[in-house]
């Protein structure tokens, strides 16, 4: 089984979200917001063995910039300076295919690590 190409990326007009079409007909919009907490950076995913970082704050964030890398991924450069992240057609589909476990696992993290230092 082939993996899933993206056969176009979208940014839309007001920068808060990318649209990833796919060589198998999936479509994802992924919100800036999504992206930039579920950045591939080492920063975000922790440097070594270190913990997943939970990046908070995030909401009005937008995108600033879209990169190629090779013929394998991205660099999404976000306007609160992040950019050092590389965004693999294979972690895109996977942010796409799994959104909705991703992102209720994130929301779960960020109030744990609220309610830890609140």
């Amino acid at each position: 089984m082939s993996r899933p190409w993206p056969s176009e990326l979208r940014l839309s007009p007001a920068r808060d979200a990318l649209t990833v079409r796919f060589d198998t007909g999936e479509s994802f919009t992924l919100a800036a917001e999504y992206l930039r907490v579920e950045s591939p950076s080492a920063e975000v995913r922790g440097h070594g063995g270190a913990p997943r970082k939970i990046v908070t704050g995030k909401e009005d964030v937008k995108i600033d910039a879209l990169e190629p890398v090779g013929n394998y991924a991205v660099r999404i450069g976000f306007d609160d300076g992040h950019d050092s992240g590389l965004y693999s057609w294979d972690y895109l589909h996977k942010l796409g295919a799994e959104r909705d476990r991703i992102w209720a696992a994130y929301l779960e993290a960020k109030g744990l690590a609220a309610r830890q230092t609140g």
